[in-house]
């Protein structure tokens, strides 16, 4: 009989262990993010040979790295940043709901990485944006799965159970982020 009880604590052991290290590798992979560089120039216009413009469908991205740009302490912008602040744009992110447990919102945070604000310390008000679609069109509150917001960014200092907020998107269109 001791024997056999041998054998079986050495599978439970190698079973537990199988499970401490697939949760290791999962903790360790980092969590998704849509941080990066930005690859628009603020100008969503281009030259059709005739002297005049024609504006594009899709506003210009702007990325993690140029939101940074604007120092929370002083209120100073960044030359990259000052090109987007008033114009329509488009971020990547995740939706972190304001209300718990909503499944449709119409306001919510966008974040860089995914479950940033939610058990963690929040991120920055220079990395945080304040989403309020406009004429009250609702999302499905998805927080795993990243999107692209369109609308006008102003920098907009708002407060929330989450903290500081440095920017705000009266956000017209959503999405989804192709990786």
């Amino acid at each position: 009989m001791a024997a056999h009880s041998t054998p079986s604590r050495l599978r439970r052991s190698s079973i537990g262990f199988l499970a401490l290290v697939g949760g290791f590798i999962i903790v360790t992979s980092g969590p998704l993010s849509v941080q990066g560089y930005a690859a628009s120039g603020p100008s969503s216009d281009a030259s059709n040979g005739s002297g005049s413009s024609a504006v594009f469908a899709d506003p210009p991205e702007v990325l993690w790295d140029i939101l940074q740009q604007l120092d929370y302490t002083t209120g100073e912008v960044g030359e990259d940043l000052q090109q987007f602040v008033g114009k329509e744009v488009k971020v990547p992110g995740f939706v972190v709901p304001l209300e718990d447990f909503a499944s449709e919102v119409t306001e919510f945070l966008l974040v860089p990485y995914v479950g940033a604000c939610v058990h963690t310390p929040p991120p920055p008000p220079n990395q945080l944006v304040f989403v309020q679609m406009e004429g009250d069109k609702t999302i499905t509150a998805l927080t795993w799965d990243p999107f692209w917001i369109h609308g006008t960014l102003v920098i907009e200092e708002t407060e929330n159970m989450y903290g500081s907020v440095g920017f705000k998107i009266s956000g017209t269109e959503i999405q989804p982020y192709e990786w």
